[in-house]
């Protein structure tokens, strides 16, 4: 009997390439998003899997998904997500509240949703897709650098709570990625929106799928990632909100 995957954000980026990855290895794929289109090209060219058009901004997004699916998750990637690029007192509130539903709310409910359920069979995977900007404070991204450290927080803290239950939690924390990521977020930086040496999607998910079956807590693909994430804890908090600020700032 095949095991089934839920992705979220499959329509682009790094959920596009974990749908791939989930499938090939003999998954049943189950892909949301809220571009029908771009799933209906992705669920054709799999040849199988089960589109959900869903916005996960809608605040009964995770509870309409979780009614939808017949099967048992034993694979369930929270990929949704995206940033905003600019100084927070400006930004529109909206999209403001919008990032926070989809990066933080629809995640944490969807996990509350399936864990049960993992639990009651001893056995299951969750990958949060965070970022290295969970690891510091984020002048001009606030809110994403924020609802990132929120991500890899609970995922840490499931992971301490389902110690011995058969079931892995693993966050997630790419560095910049070739995507269209910096496009949505409105960063103006050509070297980031035309991703020169950035790693691919692919690479991205690859690496969290080889997490995953490990079971790692926490995956930060790329050793400069790794150290930068792990060098933050040396520097006072100040030093690096200054750090970070001077490098968004030269990318308005």
């Amino acid at each position: 009997m095949s095991k089934t995957a839920l992705i979220t954000g499959a329509s682009s980026g790094i959920g596009y390439e974990f749908s791939k990855i989930l499938y090939e290895e003999g998954y049943k794929v189950i892909l949301v998003a809220r571009n029908k289109q771009k799933l209906d090209l992705l669920a054709k060219k799999l040849g199988q899997a089960q589109v959900i058009e869903k916005d996960l901004s809608s605040i009964d997004a995770a509870q309409q998904i979780f009614e939808q699916i017949d099967d048992p998750i034993d694979v369930l990637i929270n990929n949704a997500g995206f940033g905003h690029h600019g100084a927070f007192a400006n930004a529109p509130w909206k999209k403001l509240q919008q990032m926070v539903q989809v990066n933080i709310t629809s995640l944490t409910e969807l996990t509350h949703l399936y864990l049960p359920q993992m639990l009651k069979r001893k056995s299951g995977k969750i990958v949060h897709v965070a970022s290295t900007a969970a690891f510091q404070p984020g002048p001009l991204m606030a809110v994403y650098y924020a609802t990132k450290a929120y991500v890899l927080h609970l995922s840490e803290a499931l992971t301490r709570e389902t110690k011995g239950t058969g079931v892995t939690i693993t966050a997630l924390c790419p560095g910049p990625t070739a995507s269209k990521f910096q496009l949505v977020a409105d960063i103006k930086d050509p070297k980031l929106i035309e991703g020169k040496n950035l790693p691919s999607s692919k690479e991205v998910a690859l690496y969290g799928y080889q997490s995953m079956i490990k079971g790692k807590t926490v995956a930060i693909p790329g050793w400069k990632n790794r150290l930068l994430s792990s060098s933050y804890r040396f520097l006072p908090r100040k030093t690096i909100a200054t750090i970070i600020g001077k490098i968004q700032t030269a990318r308005l």
